[in-house]
Formats: structure tokens, C-alpha cells, sequence
């Protein structure tokens, strides 16, 4: 009874601290109208809360009715090789789909201990390949008719980078996992344990009561002030502003001149003005194709920082901890930003 007053307690202070922050912008923020925050801030985080729950229930049913295995029947051969595990290789394949829902299901096992926190960690940085499948279709078809080989050569370069990290954590897990005593035979019991348990108990009202309401309260308690605090902040341009001062200061040291403003509008902007201005030089004959490369590998570097608090930040504290989401996004983006580093680093050199 204790521990569901202060769940109620905390989802006030998060409702009231909302409230302020949005009542604040729309009364001291040019341009942000009750309209404009209904469809920039209340629609976007009703979309995300509403997949946030579709994952749960998702991991939850899968998970009762012993229907993991099935799910990860087309990964298992990956997951076995990594000692991951059949849960692990069943939020793989949802990424396919859908990170948000991924991720939901990998808190849910890792809250029911049916995952170790590595397991978690290493299948979210696993998720980051069918990721880049997922919002591959939106960008290719736009990317290529403004940039041409040069943008083919870009998508080819993220691919290896993105595939080079799967593989090395793969290989991570299998050593990994493999130097612990009995992990394997342990997972198995766990899960045979876990099934019978969870198939004699399948209700779908104490599946609600004791599960899915608390752990969407507490995601409530994250995802909505975090997300609002990034809508405020994005509204007084804070963002831009940072975009701007890193791509002026980079600018000054590390990039060609005829570069700079490809990185600077790839900043200042959304992602696909970047490519079209990288696309303009280079038709114009002031970039070659190994120069627009080299300059939109840079960009994406330099902007994953921003890009990782302005869309993931409210995402991945609200779906898990905020000591465990914030390792993740700080962790996942290092290791993608080194990765792009080694492949452009070797395509520079080489070509």
C-alpha cells in the first residue's frame, strides 16, 4: 500500500511539473500556441506512451505464454553463438518493427530478472542493425537522388559501421557470457521455471494490477516531464543554437572550407537539408564525392550528441531507469560515433 501512495505521489509531481513547464512556454515562448503544443508535445507523447504500452504487453504476453521461442526461432542462431538467450534474441526481431516496442520488452524481462543487466545492454546495442533497416526506407529514396554515389557510398559506410559493431558484440557476448560458470544451464532452468510459473498464472486482470499499471506509472513519471523539458527547450531554439556553435567551432579546425557549409546546414537544419546543400557542391563541382562523404560522415558525428537528447533522451529514461537509460544512450552512441570514426577514417586512407 506504501509503495503505490508514493507511485501516486510522484505521478502528481510529474503531472504538476509538466503543467508549469508547458504553461510557461506557451506564456513566454513566441510561436507556441495551445494548437502548436497540442500537436508538437501532447500527440507525439500520447504516440510514444501508447507503443510503450504496446510493448509491455507484448513482452508480457510472450512472455506468460511461452511463445519466446517462436518469436526468436529466426535469430536463435546468433543468440546462441552469443549466449543471449531466446528472450534477448525475441527483442531483436521486434526491433524490426519498432525500437520503442523492443525496448519495452527487454525492460519487462530485465524487471521480471529473467535477463542479466549485460544481456539487456548487449541486446540494446544488437537493436541498433534492425534500427538502421527500420528508418532506412525514409532516408535511401530521399538521400540518393540529391547526393547520388556519394550518397551510396555514405549509406554503404554507416552499414559497415553499424555491422561492424554487431559483429564485435556478438563476439563479446560469447566470451563474455561463456567465462561465467553455468550461465547457460542456468538460463534454461530460469526459462522452464518462468514458463510453467507464468502459464498458471495467466490472468489478464492480475496481469494489470500487479504489472503493466505500476510499470507504466513509473514510465508516466519519466517519459512526459522529460519529454516536455525537451519540447521547451527545443522551442527556444536551444538546440539550433548549440547545432550552430559546434559546427562554427568545427568548422575552424577540422574541416575543409568548401565542407563547412555542408555541416553547418546538416546542423542548422533537419537531416535531409544537410544532403541536399552536400548535393548542390558537389553537382556544382566544389566538392568531390570523397569530400562530400568525408563531410557528411563528419556531420553525423558531430550531430549525434544533439540528436541523442533531443529525440532519444526522454525515450530511453522513460522506458528504462534513468541510471540505466542514460548509460545506455551515453554507451550506444560512443560506440556508434567510434565505429563511423574507424570505417571513415579507413575510407579516407584508402580511397
Amino acid at each position: 500500500m506504501i509503495q503505490k501512495k508514493i507511485k501516486y505521489k510522484y505521478l502528481a509531481i510529474s503531472i504538476l511539473v509538466t503543467t508549469a513547464m508547458i504553461i510557461f512556454t506557451i506564456k513566454n515562448c513566441d510561436g507556441v500556441s495551445i494548437q502548436y503544443t497540442i500537436n508538437k508535445l501532447i500527440v507525439p507523447i500520447l504516440r510514444l506512451l501508447s507503443f510503450i504500452a504496446i510493448g509491455l504487453g507484448i513482452g508480457q504476453i510472450i512472455e506468460t505464454l511461452g511463445w519466446t521461442k517462436k518469436l526468436s526461432v529466426i535469430a536463435r542462431p546468433l543468440f546462441k553463438f552469443s549466449n543471449l538467450g531466446d528472450r534477448c534474441g525475441a527483442a531483436f526481431i521486434s526491433a524490426f518493427f519498432s525500437g520503442v516496442i523492443a525496448n519495452s520488452i527487454l525492460v519487462e524481462f530485465f524487471k521480471e530478472n529473467k535477463i542479466s543487466k549485460m544481456q539487456l545492454f548487449l541486446t540494446n546495442y544488437l537493436n541498433q542493425l534492425p534500427a538502421y533497416f527500420l528508418h532506412l526506407p525514409t532516408t535511401i529514396f530521399i538521400v540518393l537522388p540529391l547526393t547520388g554515389l556519394a550518397g551510396l557510398t555514405y549509406f554503404g559506410l554507416t552499414f559497415t559501421a553499424t555491422l561492424l559493431r554487431f559483429i564485435i558484440f556478438l563476439v563479446f557476448g560469447r566470451i563474455y557470457f561463456s567465462s561465467i560458470p553455468n550461465f547457460e544451464s542456468h538460463e534454461i532452468a530460469n526459462y522452464n521455471t518462468q514458463k510453467k510459473h507464468g502459464q498458471e498464472r495467466f490472468k489478464l486482470s492480475l496481469i494489470l494490477k500487479e504489472k503493466f499499471i505500476p510499470r507504466m506509472i513509473g514510465i508516466f513519471v519519466w517519459v512526459v516531464p522529460i519529454y516536455t523539458l525537451v519540447f521547451l527547450l527545443t522551442s527556444y531554439e536551444l538546440f539550433d543554437y548549440f547545432n550552430n556553435l559546434i559546427s562554427n567551432k568545427i568548422s575552424t579546425t577540422i574541416l575543409p572550407v568548401h565542407s563547412v557549409s555542408v555541416v553547418v546546414i546538416s546542423f542548422a537544419a533537419e537531416f535531409t537539408s544537410g544532403f541536399a546543400a552536400a548535393g548542390a557542391l558537389m553537382n556544382a563541382g566544389v566538392l568531390s564525392i570523397k569530400e562530400t562523404v568525408i563531410a557528411l560522415l563528419l556531420g553525423n558525428i558531430i550531430a549525434s550528441p544533439i540528436r541523442a537528447l533531443r529525440h532519444q533522451i526522454p525515450r530511453y529514461l522513460g522506458i528504462f531507469s534513468p541510471k540505466i537509460g542514460l548509460s545506455l544512450l551515453l554507451t550506444g552512441q560512443s560506440f556508434r560515433i567510434l565505429s563511423l570514426i574507424i570505417v571513415g577514417s579507413i575510407y579516407y586512407v584508402v580511397v
